[in-house]
Protein backbone atom coordinates (compact mmCIF):
# COMPACT_ATOMS: atom_id res chain seq x y z
CA UNK A 1 0.00 0.00 0.00
CA UNK A 2 1.56 3.24 -1.11
CA UNK A 3 -0.62 5.70 0.78
CA UNK A 4 -2.53 5.19 4.00
CA UNK A 5 -6.20 5.23 3.15
CA UNK A 6 -8.67 6.84 5.51
CA UNK A 7 -10.89 4.51 7.51
CA UNK A 8 -14.30 3.81 6.05
CA UNK A 9 -17.08 6.29 6.84
CA UNK A 10 -19.99 4.46 8.46
CA UNK A 11 -23.50 5.49 9.54
CA UNK A 12 -24.48 5.63 13.20
CA UNK A 13 -25.77 2.42 14.79
CA UNK A 14 -28.93 2.22 16.83
CA UNK A 15 -28.22 0.93 20.33
CA UNK A 16 -30.01 -2.07 21.81
CA UNK A 17 -30.33 -3.43 25.34
CA UNK A 18 -27.20 -5.52 24.74
CA UNK A 19 -25.10 -2.35 24.38
CA UNK A 20 -26.19 -1.15 27.81
CA UNK A 21 -25.66 -4.56 29.36
CA UNK A 22 -22.11 -4.69 27.98
CA UNK A 23 -21.45 -1.12 29.14
CA UNK A 24 -22.36 -1.99 32.73
CA UNK A 25 -21.05 -5.53 32.70
CA UNK A 26 -18.29 -4.39 35.04
CA UNK A 27 -20.80 -4.72 37.90
CA UNK A 28 -21.03 -8.49 37.35
CA UNK A 29 -17.27 -8.67 36.85
CA UNK A 30 -16.48 -6.92 40.15
CA UNK A 31 -19.05 -8.63 42.36
CA UNK A 32 -19.16 -12.08 40.77
CA UNK A 33 -16.35 -12.84 38.32
CA UNK A 34 -13.38 -11.36 40.19
CA UNK A 35 -14.08 -12.97 43.60
CA UNK A 36 -14.72 -16.37 42.02
CA UNK A 37 -11.64 -15.96 39.80
CA UNK A 38 -9.43 -15.17 42.78
CA UNK A 39 -10.79 -18.21 44.63
CA UNK A 40 -10.18 -20.45 41.63
CA UNK A 41 -6.66 -19.12 41.15
CA UNK A 42 -5.93 -19.89 44.79
CA UNK A 43 -7.35 -23.40 44.54
CA UNK A 44 -5.40 -24.03 41.34
CA UNK A 45 -2.26 -22.81 43.10
CA UNK A 46 -2.90 -25.23 45.97
CA UNK A 47 -3.41 -28.01 43.42
CA UNK A 48 -0.10 -27.13 41.76
CA UNK A 49 1.64 -27.15 45.14
CA UNK A 50 0.12 -30.55 45.91
CA UNK A 51 1.34 -31.85 42.57
CA UNK A 52 4.84 -30.50 43.22
CA UNK A 53 4.87 -32.19 46.62
CA UNK A 54 4.70 -35.58 44.90
CA UNK A 55 7.83 -37.26 43.66
CA UNK A 56 8.37 -37.46 39.92
CA UNK A 57 8.07 -41.23 40.25
CA UNK A 58 4.61 -40.90 41.84
CA UNK A 59 3.49 -38.43 39.15
CA UNK A 60 4.62 -40.75 36.38
CA UNK A 61 2.83 -43.69 38.01
CA UNK A 62 -0.41 -41.70 38.16
CA UNK A 63 0.16 -40.61 34.56
CA UNK A 64 0.45 -44.19 33.34
CA UNK A 65 -2.75 -45.12 35.20
CA UNK A 66 -4.61 -42.18 33.65
CA UNK A 67 -3.40 -43.09 30.17
CA UNK A 68 -4.85 -46.59 30.63
CA UNK A 69 -8.18 -45.00 31.61
CA UNK A 70 -8.15 -42.95 28.38
CA UNK A 71 -7.42 -46.03 26.29
CA UNK A 72 -10.21 -47.95 28.03
CA UNK A 73 -12.66 -45.09 27.49
CA UNK A 74 -11.83 -44.87 23.77
CA UNK A 75 -12.44 -48.59 23.36
CA UNK A 76 -15.89 -48.20 24.94
CA UNK A 77 -17.05 -45.98 22.09
CA UNK A 78 -19.72 -47.37 19.78
CA UNK A 79 -19.06 -45.75 16.36
CA UNK A 80 -22.65 -46.41 15.30
CA UNK A 81 -24.24 -44.14 17.90
CA UNK A 82 -21.74 -42.31 20.10
CA UNK A 83 -20.58 -39.48 17.83
CA UNK A 84 -17.10 -38.10 17.30
CA UNK A 85 -14.50 -38.02 20.06
CA UNK A 86 -13.55 -34.87 21.93
CA UNK A 87 -12.38 -34.02 25.42
CA UNK A 88 -14.80 -33.63 28.33
CA UNK A 89 -13.58 -30.10 29.05
CA UNK A 90 -16.53 -27.71 29.32
CA UNK A 91 -16.93 -25.38 26.30
CA UNK A 92 -16.61 -22.20 28.35
CA UNK A 93 -13.32 -23.24 29.95
CA UNK A 94 -11.33 -22.81 26.73
CA UNK A 95 -9.38 -19.52 26.62
CA UNK A 96 -10.08 -18.96 22.92
CA UNK A 97 -12.94 -16.76 21.78
CA UNK A 98 -14.32 -19.21 19.24
CA UNK A 99 -17.59 -20.83 20.30
CA UNK A 100 -17.02 -24.52 20.97
CA UNK A 101 -20.11 -25.34 18.94
CA UNK A 102 -19.08 -28.91 18.15
CA UNK A 103 -19.76 -29.86 21.79
CA UNK A 104 -23.39 -28.85 21.41
CA UNK A 105 -23.99 -31.68 18.96
CA UNK A 106 -23.80 -35.43 19.56
CA UNK A 107 -20.26 -36.37 20.61
CA UNK A 108 -18.26 -38.83 22.70
CA UNK A 109 -16.29 -37.35 25.59
CA UNK A 110 -12.95 -38.53 26.96
CA UNK A 111 -11.89 -36.97 30.26
CA UNK A 112 -8.33 -35.62 30.31
CA UNK A 113 -8.91 -33.55 33.44
CA UNK A 114 -6.26 -35.38 35.50
CA UNK A 115 -3.45 -34.62 33.04
CA UNK A 116 -2.09 -31.51 34.79
CA UNK A 117 1.28 -32.61 36.19
CA UNK A 118 4.89 -31.81 35.39
CA UNK A 119 6.28 -35.33 34.97
CA UNK A 120 9.99 -34.55 34.81
CA UNK A 121 12.48 -31.70 34.51
CA UNK A 122 15.67 -33.19 33.10
CA UNK A 123 18.52 -30.71 33.54
CA UNK A 124 21.00 -32.89 31.69
CA UNK A 125 18.92 -33.36 28.56
CA UNK A 126 17.32 -29.90 29.01
CA UNK A 127 13.86 -31.37 28.55
CA UNK A 128 10.62 -30.90 30.49
CA UNK A 129 8.10 -33.74 30.19
CA UNK A 130 4.65 -32.39 30.99
CA UNK A 131 1.00 -33.29 30.68
CA UNK A 132 -1.32 -31.28 28.40
CA UNK A 133 -3.18 -29.31 31.10
CA UNK A 134 -0.02 -27.89 32.65
CA UNK A 135 -0.29 -24.13 32.18
CA UNK A 136 2.33 -21.48 31.64
CA UNK A 137 2.12 -20.09 35.16
CA UNK A 138 2.67 -23.55 36.60
CA UNK A 139 5.67 -24.44 34.45
CA UNK A 140 7.40 -21.06 34.87
CA UNK A 141 6.90 -21.27 38.65
CA UNK A 142 8.72 -24.62 38.62
CA UNK A 143 11.55 -23.85 36.18
CA UNK A 144 12.58 -20.19 36.61
CA UNK A 145 13.93 -20.68 40.19
CA UNK A 146 16.27 -23.28 38.61
CA UNK A 147 17.42 -20.68 36.07
CA UNK A 148 15.67 -22.74 33.41
CA UNK A 149 12.69 -22.01 31.19
CA UNK A 150 10.76 -23.34 28.26
CA UNK A 151 12.21 -21.80 25.12
CA UNK A 152 8.80 -20.21 24.40
CA UNK A 153 6.61 -19.19 27.37
CA UNK A 154 3.25 -17.77 26.28
CA UNK A 155 2.35 -14.60 28.21
CA UNK A 156 -0.97 -15.53 29.83
CA UNK A 157 -0.78 -17.80 32.90
CA UNK A 158 -3.86 -19.87 31.98
CA UNK A 159 -2.65 -21.02 28.56
CA UNK A 160 -2.02 -24.77 28.60
CA UNK A 161 0.62 -26.90 26.95
CA UNK A 162 -2.03 -28.89 25.07
CA UNK A 163 -3.71 -25.79 23.69
CA UNK A 164 -0.40 -24.22 22.63
CA UNK A 165 0.67 -27.41 20.85
CA UNK A 166 -2.58 -28.43 19.17
CA UNK A 167 -3.39 -24.81 18.43
CA UNK A 168 -1.08 -21.85 18.49
CA UNK A 169 1.49 -20.40 20.89
CA UNK A 170 3.94 -17.53 20.58
CA UNK A 171 6.12 -15.33 22.80
CA UNK A 172 8.77 -12.64 22.47
CA UNK A 173 11.46 -15.33 22.06
CA UNK A 174 9.79 -16.87 19.00
CA UNK A 175 12.10 -14.93 16.66
CA UNK A 176 14.79 -17.31 17.95
CA UNK A 177 12.92 -20.56 18.57
CA UNK A 178 9.76 -20.46 16.44
CA UNK A 179 6.26 -21.12 17.71
CA UNK A 180 5.59 -23.12 20.87
CA UNK A 181 5.14 -26.39 18.94
CA UNK A 182 8.55 -25.89 17.30
CA UNK A 183 10.19 -26.37 20.72
CA UNK A 184 8.60 -29.80 21.31
CA UNK A 185 10.93 -32.80 21.02
CA UNK A 186 8.34 -35.56 21.36
CA UNK A 187 4.57 -36.08 21.60
CA UNK A 188 2.84 -38.92 23.42
CA UNK A 189 -0.45 -39.57 21.63
CA UNK A 190 -3.31 -42.01 22.12
CA UNK A 191 -4.54 -42.85 18.62
CA UNK A 192 -8.11 -43.63 17.54
CA UNK A 193 -7.61 -47.38 18.04
CA UNK A 194 -6.33 -46.92 21.58
CA UNK A 195 -2.62 -47.32 20.82
CA UNK A 196 -0.17 -45.13 22.75
CA UNK A 197 2.64 -43.87 20.52
CA UNK A 198 5.59 -41.52 20.97
CA UNK A 199 6.18 -39.33 17.93
CA UNK A 200 9.49 -37.60 17.26
CA UNK A 201 10.92 -35.93 14.17
CA UNK A 202 13.09 -38.94 13.33
CA UNK A 203 11.20 -42.07 14.41
CA UNK A 204 8.52 -44.14 12.65
CA UNK A 205 5.87 -41.59 13.63
CA UNK A 206 7.70 -38.58 12.21
CA UNK A 207 4.77 -37.78 9.91
CA UNK A 208 2.49 -37.59 12.94
CA UNK A 209 5.08 -35.43 14.73
CA UNK A 210 4.88 -32.77 12.01
CA UNK A 211 1.10 -33.07 11.67
CA UNK A 212 0.16 -32.50 15.34
CA UNK A 213 0.69 -28.68 15.45
CA UNK A 214 -2.46 -26.80 14.41
CA UNK A 215 -4.45 -30.07 14.31
CA UNK A 216 -6.67 -29.03 17.26
CA UNK A 217 -6.52 -32.52 18.77
CA UNK A 218 -8.13 -34.15 15.73
CA UNK A 219 -5.44 -36.76 15.07
CA UNK A 220 -5.33 -38.28 18.54
CA UNK A 221 -5.36 -37.40 22.21
CA UNK A 222 -2.21 -35.71 23.48
CA UNK A 223 -1.30 -37.11 26.91
CA UNK A 224 2.26 -35.79 27.33
CA UNK A 225 4.93 -33.75 25.58
CA UNK A 226 8.68 -33.37 25.93
CA UNK A 227 9.59 -29.71 25.52
CA UNK A 228 12.97 -28.05 25.14
CA UNK A 229 14.40 -26.08 28.06
CA UNK A 230 16.91 -23.23 27.86
CA UNK A 231 19.14 -21.62 30.53
CA UNK A 232 17.94 -18.21 31.75
CA UNK A 233 19.02 -15.57 34.26
CA UNK A 234 17.16 -13.86 37.07
CA UNK A 235 16.25 -10.64 35.25
CA UNK A 236 15.28 -9.29 31.86
CA UNK A 237 17.09 -6.13 30.80
CA UNK A 238 14.37 -4.40 28.82
CA UNK A 239 14.87 -1.42 26.52
CA UNK A 240 11.81 0.62 25.50
CA UNK A 241 12.29 2.26 22.10
CA UNK A 242 9.73 4.85 20.97
CA UNK A 243 9.08 5.00 17.23
CA UNK A 244 7.12 7.72 15.45
CA UNK A 245 6.03 8.15 11.84
CA UNK A 246 3.49 6.55 9.53
CA UNK A 247 2.57 2.88 9.83
CA UNK A 248 5.24 1.79 7.35
CA UNK A 249 7.84 3.68 9.40
CA UNK A 250 6.60 2.01 12.59
CA UNK A 251 6.87 -1.37 10.87
CA UNK A 252 10.44 -0.63 9.78
CA UNK A 253 11.38 0.51 13.29
CA UNK A 254 9.95 -2.74 14.60
CA UNK A 255 11.96 -4.81 12.10
CA UNK A 256 15.17 -2.94 12.85
CA UNK A 257 14.76 -3.50 16.60
CA UNK A 258 15.52 -7.22 16.36
CA UNK A 259 16.60 -8.07 12.80
CA UNK A 260 19.86 -6.21 12.04
CA UNK A 261 20.26 -5.49 8.34
CA UNK A 262 23.92 -6.50 8.48
CA UNK A 263 22.98 -9.94 9.80
CA UNK A 264 25.12 -9.55 12.94
CA UNK A 265 23.68 -12.19 15.31
CA UNK A 266 25.25 -10.48 18.34
CA UNK A 267 22.71 -7.67 17.89
CA UNK A 268 19.69 -10.00 18.09
CA UNK A 269 17.94 -9.71 21.49
CA UNK A 270 16.55 -12.57 23.57
CA UNK A 271 13.06 -11.07 23.55
CA UNK A 272 11.20 -8.61 21.38
CA UNK A 273 7.69 -7.24 21.01
CA UNK A 274 6.09 -4.10 19.67
CA UNK A 275 2.97 -2.15 20.50
CA UNK A 276 1.41 0.27 18.03
CA UNK A 277 -0.74 2.74 19.97
CA UNK A 278 -2.11 4.79 17.08
CA UNK A 279 -1.36 5.34 13.36
CA UNK A 280 1.76 7.41 14.13
CA UNK A 281 3.23 6.08 17.40
CA UNK A 282 4.54 2.80 18.71
CA UNK A 283 6.98 1.41 21.26
CA UNK A 284 9.33 -1.48 20.54
CA UNK A 285 10.76 -3.47 23.43
CA UNK A 286 13.91 -5.58 23.23
CA UNK A 287 15.14 -7.67 26.14
CA UNK A 288 18.22 -9.63 27.08
CA UNK A 289 18.64 -11.89 30.10
CA UNK A 290 20.66 -10.34 32.93
CA UNK A 291 22.05 -11.66 36.20
CA UNK A 292 20.94 -10.52 39.64
CA UNK A 293 24.36 -8.91 40.12
CA UNK A 294 23.98 -6.79 36.99
CA UNK A 295 20.40 -5.77 37.77
CA UNK A 296 21.31 -4.59 41.27
CA UNK A 297 24.26 -2.45 40.26
CA UNK A 298 24.07 1.15 41.38
CA UNK A 299 22.02 3.26 38.98
CA UNK A 300 20.04 0.41 37.44
CA UNK A 301 16.26 0.50 37.84
CA UNK A 302 14.40 -2.66 38.85
CA UNK A 303 10.69 -2.75 38.06
CA UNK A 304 8.63 -5.51 39.69
CA UNK A 305 5.78 -5.37 37.17
CA UNK A 306 4.08 -8.35 38.79
CA UNK A 307 2.95 -6.43 41.88
CA UNK A 308 -0.83 -6.01 41.92
CA UNK A 309 -0.73 -2.20 42.24
CA UNK A 310 1.71 -1.58 39.39
CA UNK A 311 0.53 0.20 36.21
CA UNK A 312 -0.68 -2.14 33.52
CA UNK A 313 2.27 -3.11 31.36
CA UNK A 314 1.05 -1.74 28.04
CA UNK A 315 0.40 1.64 29.65
CA UNK A 316 3.79 1.61 31.36
CA UNK A 317 5.46 0.92 28.01
CA UNK A 318 3.52 3.78 26.44
CA UNK A 319 5.32 6.29 28.67
CA UNK A 320 8.36 5.89 26.41
CA UNK A 321 6.51 8.06 23.87
CA UNK A 322 6.78 11.05 26.21
CA UNK A 323 9.98 10.45 28.17
CA UNK A 324 12.01 8.80 25.41
CA UNK A 325 14.01 5.59 25.33
CA UNK A 326 14.74 4.01 28.69
CA UNK A 327 16.04 0.79 30.22
CA UNK A 328 14.93 -1.19 33.27
CA UNK A 329 15.33 -4.63 34.78
CA UNK A 330 12.30 -6.88 35.35
CA UNK A 331 12.38 -10.21 37.25
CA UNK A 332 12.29 -12.89 34.57
CA UNK A 333 9.10 -14.65 35.61
CA UNK A 334 7.26 -11.36 36.05
CA UNK A 335 8.37 -10.36 32.59
CA UNK A 336 7.11 -13.60 31.08
CA UNK A 337 3.60 -12.93 32.43
CA UNK A 338 3.60 -9.15 32.02
CA UNK A 339 0.30 -9.13 30.08
CA UNK A 340 -1.62 -11.49 32.37
CA UNK A 341 -3.00 -8.96 34.87
CA UNK A 342 -4.71 -6.77 32.28
CA UNK A 343 -5.16 -9.44 29.53
CA UNK A 344 -3.04 -7.29 27.19
CA UNK A 345 -5.42 -4.30 27.06
CA UNK A 346 -8.75 -6.11 27.11
CA UNK A 347 -8.93 -5.33 30.81
CA UNK A 348 -9.68 -1.71 29.93
CA UNK A 349 -12.89 -2.75 28.19
CA UNK A 350 -13.88 -5.22 30.88
CA UNK A 351 -13.21 -2.74 33.73
CA UNK A 352 -13.00 0.82 32.35
CA UNK A 353 -11.53 2.13 35.63
CA UNK A 354 -9.39 -0.94 36.31
CA UNK A 355 -6.19 0.88 35.34
CA UNK A 356 -6.69 3.69 37.87
CA UNK A 357 -4.42 3.70 40.92
CA UNK A 358 -7.19 3.43 43.50
CA UNK A 359 -8.60 0.30 41.87
CA UNK A 360 -5.19 -1.27 41.32
CA UNK A 361 -4.19 -0.64 44.93
CA UNK A 362 -7.44 -1.88 46.51
CA UNK A 363 -8.54 -4.60 44.10
CA UNK A 364 -5.65 -5.24 41.71
CA UNK A 365 -4.79 -8.42 43.61
CA UNK A 366 -8.06 -9.89 42.30
CA UNK A 367 -6.99 -9.43 38.68
CA UNK A 368 -7.28 -10.84 36.13
CA UNK A 369 -10.79 -12.19 35.71
CA UNK A 370 -10.63 -15.73 34.38
CA UNK A 371 -11.51 -15.75 30.70
CA UNK A 372 -13.50 -18.94 31.26
CA UNK A 373 -15.72 -17.17 33.82
CA UNK A 374 -16.19 -14.18 31.54
CA UNK A 375 -17.46 -16.61 28.93
CA UNK A 376 -19.58 -18.55 31.41
CA UNK A 377 -21.40 -15.38 32.55
CA UNK A 378 -22.41 -14.30 29.07
CA UNK A 379 -25.45 -15.61 27.25
CA UNK A 380 -25.99 -16.22 23.58
CA UNK A 381 -26.92 -12.58 22.88
CA UNK A 382 -23.79 -11.23 24.59
CA UNK A 383 -21.60 -13.81 22.86
CA UNK A 384 -23.00 -12.83 19.46
CA UNK A 385 -22.52 -9.15 20.33
CA UNK A 386 -18.82 -9.71 20.97
CA UNK A 387 -18.47 -11.62 17.71
CA UNK A 388 -19.99 -8.69 15.84
CA UNK A 389 -18.65 -5.70 17.80
CA UNK A 390 -15.30 -6.90 19.06
CA UNK A 391 -12.15 -8.17 17.41
CA UNK A 392 -9.79 -10.77 18.83
CA UNK A 393 -7.68 -11.96 15.93
CA UNK A 394 -4.04 -12.75 15.22
CA UNK A 395 -2.69 -12.25 11.72
CA UNK A 396 0.48 -14.23 11.02
CA UNK A 397 2.16 -12.46 8.12
CA UNK A 398 5.63 -12.43 6.53
CA UNK A 399 7.81 -9.85 8.30
CA UNK A 400 8.24 -7.74 5.18
CA UNK A 401 4.46 -7.33 4.93
CA UNK A 402 3.91 -6.04 8.47
CA UNK A 403 3.48 -2.45 7.27
CA UNK A 404 0.81 -3.52 4.80
CA UNK A 405 -0.99 -5.49 7.51
CA UNK A 406 -0.99 -2.49 9.86
CA UNK A 407 -2.44 -0.28 7.14
CA UNK A 408 -5.12 -2.86 6.37
CA UNK A 409 -6.15 -3.08 10.03
CA UNK A 410 -6.25 0.71 10.29
CA UNK A 411 -8.48 1.10 7.27
CA UNK A 412 -10.82 -1.80 7.94
CA UNK A 413 -11.01 -2.01 11.74
CA UNK A 414 -9.21 0.88 13.47
CA UNK A 415 -8.19 -1.28 16.40
CA UNK A 416 -5.49 0.06 18.73
CA UNK A 417 -3.23 -0.87 20.41
CA UNK A 418 -1.86 -3.52 18.05
CA UNK A 419 0.57 -6.16 19.31
CA UNK A 420 3.57 -7.19 17.21
CA UNK A 421 5.59 -10.33 17.93
CA UNK A 422 7.95 -11.99 15.42
CA UNK A 423 8.41 -15.72 14.96
CA UNK A 424 10.41 -18.05 12.79
CA UNK A 425 8.38 -20.16 10.38
CA UNK A 426 10.60 -23.13 9.65
CA UNK A 427 11.05 -24.94 6.37
CA UNK A 428 10.43 -28.50 7.59
CA UNK A 429 11.23 -31.81 5.84
CA UNK A 430 7.48 -32.43 5.56
CA UNK A 431 5.25 -29.46 4.81
CA UNK A 432 3.00 -28.65 7.75
CA UNK A 433 -0.34 -26.87 7.79
CA UNK A 434 1.47 -23.53 7.95
CA UNK A 435 4.63 -23.11 5.93
CA UNK A 436 6.91 -20.34 4.60
CA UNK A 437 6.58 -18.78 1.17
CA UNK A 438 8.15 -20.94 -1.54
CA UNK A 439 11.61 -19.64 -2.45
CA UNK A 440 11.89 -17.31 0.55
CA UNK A 441 15.48 -18.48 1.15
CA UNK A 442 16.59 -16.92 -2.14
CA UNK A 443 15.11 -13.49 -1.42
CA UNK A 444 17.37 -12.78 1.59
CA UNK A 445 14.84 -10.45 3.17
CA UNK A 446 15.39 -8.82 6.53
CA UNK A 447 15.05 -11.33 9.35
CA UNK A 448 15.02 -14.46 7.15
CA UNK A 449 17.53 -17.29 7.52
CA UNK A 450 18.27 -20.30 5.34
CA UNK A 451 16.03 -22.58 7.39
CA UNK A 452 13.20 -20.20 8.34
CA UNK A 453 11.23 -17.23 7.09
CA UNK A 454 10.56 -14.53 9.66
CA UNK A 455 6.87 -13.97 10.27
CA UNK A 456 5.08 -11.64 12.65
CA UNK A 457 1.95 -12.01 14.71
CA UNK A 458 -0.11 -8.85 14.25
CA UNK A 459 -2.38 -9.09 17.30
CA UNK A 460 -5.68 -7.24 16.90
CA UNK A 461 -7.54 -7.26 20.22
CA UNK A 462 -10.07 -4.58 21.13
CA UNK A 463 -13.29 -2.89 20.12
CA UNK A 464 -12.96 -1.37 16.61
CA UNK A 465 -12.96 2.39 16.24
CA UNK A 466 -16.42 2.47 14.60
CA UNK A 467 -17.92 0.58 17.56
CA UNK A 468 -16.35 2.99 20.05
CA UNK A 469 -17.81 5.91 18.05
CA UNK A 470 -21.27 4.30 17.94
CA UNK A 471 -21.13 3.57 14.21
CA UNK A 472 -22.27 0.49 12.34
CA UNK A 473 -19.74 -2.32 12.12
CA UNK A 474 -20.19 -5.73 10.56
CA UNK A 475 -17.82 -7.96 12.50
CA UNK A 476 -18.44 -11.08 10.43
CA UNK A 477 -17.78 -9.24 7.17
CA UNK A 478 -14.64 -7.64 8.60
CA UNK A 479 -13.31 -11.08 9.56
CA UNK A 480 -14.10 -12.39 6.06
CA UNK A 481 -12.07 -9.56 4.53
CA UNK A 482 -9.26 -10.21 7.01
CA UNK A 483 -9.18 -13.89 6.06
CA UNK A 484 -9.24 -13.05 2.36
CA UNK A 485 -6.31 -10.66 2.85
CA UNK A 486 -4.35 -13.33 4.72
CA UNK A 487 -4.91 -15.91 1.98
CA UNK A 488 -3.77 -13.45 -0.68
CA UNK A 489 -0.63 -12.56 1.30
CA UNK A 490 0.40 -16.05 2.44
CA UNK A 491 -0.72 -15.35 5.97
CA UNK A 492 -2.40 -17.54 8.55
CA UNK A 493 -5.15 -17.16 11.14
CA UNK A 494 -4.84 -19.07 14.44
CA UNK A 495 -7.87 -21.28 14.91
CA UNK A 496 -8.70 -20.20 18.46
CA UNK A 497 -10.35 -17.12 16.91
CA UNK A 498 -13.77 -16.72 15.34
CA UNK A 499 -13.56 -17.72 11.69
CA UNK A 500 -15.90 -17.12 8.76
CA UNK A 501 -14.03 -19.37 6.32
CA UNK A 502 -15.87 -21.97 4.29
CA UNK A 503 -14.08 -25.28 3.84
CA UNK A 504 -12.59 -24.47 0.45
CA UNK A 505 -11.14 -21.22 1.72
CA UNK A 506 -9.90 -22.89 4.89
CA UNK A 507 -7.79 -25.29 2.87
CA UNK A 508 -6.50 -22.49 0.68
CA UNK A 509 -5.09 -20.84 3.79
CA UNK A 510 -3.69 -24.07 5.28
CA UNK A 511 -1.95 -27.02 3.62
CA UNK A 512 -3.90 -30.25 4.11
CA UNK A 513 -1.63 -32.84 2.47
CA UNK A 514 0.17 -34.11 5.57
CA UNK A 515 -2.88 -33.65 7.77
CA UNK A 516 -5.13 -35.69 5.47
CA UNK A 517 -2.44 -38.35 5.10
CA UNK A 518 -2.23 -38.77 8.89
CA UNK A 519 -6.01 -38.68 9.29
CA UNK A 520 -6.25 -41.74 7.07
CA UNK A 521 -3.10 -43.53 8.20
CA UNK A 522 -3.87 -43.29 11.91
CA UNK A 523 -7.61 -43.99 11.51
CA UNK A 524 -8.72 -40.61 12.79
CA UNK A 525 -11.44 -40.39 10.12
CA UNK A 526 -14.74 -41.39 11.67
CA UNK A 527 -13.33 -41.19 15.21
CA UNK A 528 -12.06 -37.64 15.60
CA UNK A 529 -13.68 -34.63 13.97
CA UNK A 530 -11.71 -32.83 11.27
CA UNK A 531 -9.96 -29.59 12.14
CA UNK A 532 -12.31 -27.62 9.89
CA UNK A 533 -15.40 -29.22 11.44
CA UNK A 534 -14.04 -28.34 14.87
CA UNK A 535 -13.21 -24.76 13.89
CA UNK A 536 -16.34 -24.08 11.89
CA UNK A 537 -18.61 -21.40 13.30
CA UNK A 538 -22.15 -22.36 14.25
CA UNK A 539 -23.96 -25.20 15.93
CA UNK A 540 -23.63 -28.55 14.13
CA UNK A 541 -26.74 -30.35 12.92
CA UNK A 542 -27.17 -34.10 13.24
CA UNK A 543 -26.73 -34.33 9.46
CA UNK A 544 -23.35 -32.59 9.72
CA UNK A 545 -22.32 -34.92 12.55
CA UNK A 546 -23.09 -38.00 10.44
CA UNK A 547 -21.29 -36.55 7.43
CA UNK A 548 -18.24 -35.79 9.58
CA UNK A 549 -18.25 -39.34 10.95
CA UNK A 550 -18.11 -40.86 7.48
CA UNK A 551 -16.18 -38.39 5.35
CA UNK A 552 -12.56 -37.44 4.92
CA UNK A 553 -11.47 -34.06 3.64
CA UNK A 554 -12.84 -33.58 0.16
CA UNK A 555 -11.69 -30.03 -0.45
CA UNK A 556 -8.03 -30.18 0.52
CA UNK A 557 -7.05 -29.51 -3.08
CA UNK A 558 -9.73 -26.92 -3.73
CA UNK A 559 -9.14 -24.61 -6.64
CA UNK A 560 -10.05 -20.96 -6.56
CA UNK A 561 -13.67 -20.25 -7.34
Amino acid sequence: MADLKAPLVRPKRKKTWVDYFVKFRWIIVIFVVLPISATLYFLIYLGDMYSESKSYEQRRKEHDENVLKVIKRLKQRNPAKDGLVCTARKPWIAVGMRNVDYKRARHFEVDLGEFRNILEINKEKMIARVEPLVNMGQISRATVPMNLSLAVVAELDDLTVGGLINGYGIEGSSHLYGLFADTVEAYEIVLAGGQLVRATKDNEYSDLFYAIPWSQGTLGLLVAAEIRLIPVKEYMRLTYIPVKGDLQALAQGYMDSFAPKDGDESKIPDFVEGMVYNPTEGVMMVGTYASKQEAKKRGNKINNVGWWFKPWFYQHAQTALTKGQFVEYIPTREYYHRHTRCLYWEGKLILPFGDQFWFRFLFGWLMPPKVSLLKATQGEAIRNYYHDMHVIQDMLVPLYKVGDALEWVHQEMEVYPIWLCPHKLYKTPIRQQIYPEPGFEYEKRQGDTDDAQMYTDVGVYYAPGPVLRGEEFDGAEAVRRLEKWLIENHGFQPQYAVSELDEKSFWRMFDADLYEHCRKKYRAVGTFMSVYYKSKKGRKTEKEVKEAENAHLETAYAEAD
